[in-house]
């Protein structure tokens, strides 16, 4: 599922969740909406517009759950996120490279430390594009740009000495 596709949603609202609910919480209501929406549990009676309308909740409710039950797909998701809430209203407290990143092989991540002592992550994924960042401890949001940021080199074949 691309970027796009996960913020085209709030999958939060679809299971009547917040974004710090637990997983526990989050599986029960989900367990919940898929039983009162499951297209078997629907009375024959209804009409089919019901019906219908019942069978897409359900689908967006498994969506949802498929998003915010596992684990990385939830992290990336509340990422995106909180970038796009950033991108709003936040201001940006500084422009750092990509090249100006720590990359960390064991956590397959870009670290960049904060000057209160925390700590920017940025996950490889996510690096693909410029984005902004908050501290994992403090306020502060940075923007990371893809482009190099310090002084060009030249190549020295190209001179012509």
């Amino acid at each position: 599922m691309t970027e796009e596709d996960l913020l085209q949603k709030d999958w939060y609202a679809v299971l009547d969740a917040s974004p710090t609910d637990c997983l526990q919480v989050l599986k029960q209501k989900y367990q919940r909406l898929a039983l009162l929406y499951h297209p078997d549990k629907q009375s024959p009676d209804a009409a089919v517009e019901q019906v219908q309308q019942c069978v897409q909740r359900f689908i967006e409710v498994d969506q949802a759950w498929k998003i915010l039950g596992d684990e990385q797909t939830k992290r990336a998701y509340d990422l995106q996120r909180r970038a796009g809430e950033l991108r709003q209203s936040w201001p940006v407290d500084a422009h750092i490279c990509l090249d100006d990143m720590s990359w960390d092989d064991e956590e397959q991540v870009y670290i960049y430390s904060c000057r209160c002592g925390g700590s920017y992550v940025l996950g490889k994924d996510e690096a693909e594009e410029e984005s902004i960042l908050c501290c994992d401890t403090c306020s502060l949001s940075i923007e990371i740009k893809r482009t190099s940021c310090g002084l060009q080199t030249v190549n020295e074949d190209s001179l012509d000495i």
